[in-house]
């Protein structure tokens, strides 16, 4: 049996990009309906990033699974008045334009809760409905910045660098998701008609990083410290590193927990530094971290990753490959669980390719949710939607794509 919690909630998803989109993906996951608003024409603009072939990126297409999508333009009336019509039949709004955009279109959170007094209003943006810089416009990469990672990542000889991913716009996503179920939540407990200040989920991009930035503001405000960028190390604790292997590989391992830090000092042969009284916590084995690091890359490489990965697993001592796209995607653990769902996508080729795409996480009842739909084709429910939801006919339906 396929558990949804969330079957019954219906979403109006008026998000572009990353942030909004993520937060409509991880309803749609668990089963709500949502229903994602596109701009004639071109739809998101997310369809064409890294795309290598076809009409659609897979970016597009995992970002955008279990959603249906629509064609509105919400510069007309028409298109705003549709948007309206379907607010009254949805639990959930969910926008990241910048702060006024919804109100400047007569679609601000007023005129949406008189609409559908039940409404739940997620909306996330650079900085906040509110604040000196509310209005300014920004992506994920300057919120980074913004929130502290971006000081934090890379070697410290060098100008910092950004992660791989986007990964401020994916984390305000997860939020975005999280303070939607909690106002449902609330909402479906209450006994009295909630606030529409209550309503307003309020997601700021560099807030949601700051947030997952530990102890930097207040070890800042204890002790005057001002972290810097350690490469692929963490502050304050050691030994915790990228180490390369004989075959040109590297391995990660975690060794920095005192108990597991003798242990694996005698694995690697260095009894003497398990027995050393200045290592036996993290603060000295932190001053020591060149002379730890060196000691054991030595032993890494001397053997190849598949051997130095045995070694340690057979200790217990937490430690990883690292990890490309092809390993993920041959990993038994992965297709234990039901993280690598394929389906046939079309990717520019004669006939569709099947493709592989990550599984809904958190894990329910012992495997991942099965994905119902990967990204659909721009307006590919159009008229199912308008059709079904607002008694629209052909004809209507037609002359509003037209206009």
């Amino acid at each position: 049996m396929e558990i949804r919690p969330l079957d019954g909630v219906r979403v109006l998803e008026l998000g572009n990009y990353i942030a909004a989109p993520t937060a409509g993906r991880i309803l749609g996951d668990f089963g709500a309906e949502v229903i994602k608003v596109e701009r004639p024409k071109t739809g998101d603009e997310l369809r064409n990033w890294r795309l290598y072939g076809g009409d659609t990126s897979m970016l597009y297409r995992t970002v955008n699974r279990n959603k249906k999508s629509i064609t509105l333009d919400l510069r007309s009336a028409e298109g705003r008045a549709a948007v309206l019509d379907l607010i009254r039949q949805c639990d959930v709004l969910l926008e990241n334009f910048r702060p006024g955009m919804l109100e400047r279109w007569g679609l601000g959170p007023e005129v949406l809760s008189v609409a559908n007094p039940d409404l739940v209003i997620t909306r996330i943006s650079a900085y906040g409905q509110t604040g000196p810089m509310a209005q300014r416009p920004g992506f994920a990469a300057v919120a980074e910045a913004v929130g502290g990672l971006r000081e934090l990542v890379g070697d410290p000889d060098r100008p910092p660098v950004r992660v791989g991913v986007s990964i401020g716009d994916s984390i305000a996503g997860v939020y975005a998701a999280f303070g939607t179920v909690m106002a449902l939540f609330q909402r479906d407990r209450a006994t009295d008609p909630i606030p529409l200040s209550q309503r307003i989920i309020d997601v700021a991009l560099n807030e949601s990083i700051l947030s997952m930035m530990e102890s930097l503001v207040p070890d800042y405000f204890a002790y005057g410290i001002r972290r810097e960028r350690v490469g692929g190390r963490m502050e304050g604790i050691a030994p915790s590193n990228a180490y390369p292997c004989a075959d040109g590989t590297s391995i990660i391992i975690g060794g920095n927990g005192d108990a597991i830090f003798q242990r694996y000092m005698r694995v690697i042969g260095r009894p003497d530094l398990a027995d050393d009284p200045e290592l036996a916590d993290n603060a000295g084995r932190w001053r020591h971290r060149d002379r730890l690091d060196a000691a054991i890359s030595e032993w890494t490489g001397r053997h190849t990753r598949d051997e130095a990965l045995r070694i340690l697993e057979e200790a217990a001592i937490p430690s990883g490959p690292i990890y490309t796209a092809a390993d993920i995607a041959a990993d038994p653990q992965y297709r234990a669980r039901n993280m690598i769902q394929p389906f046939p996508v079309d990717v520019g080729e004669p006939e569709p390719k099947e493709v592989g795409f990550p599984g809904i996480v958190p894990v329910i009842g012992g495997q991942s949710l099965p994905i119902r739909s990967v990204g659909p084709d721009l307006g590919e429910h159009t008229h199912e939607v308008l059709s079904t939801l607002l008694n629209m006919s052909d004809a209507e339906i037609s002359a509003l794509e037209a206009d």
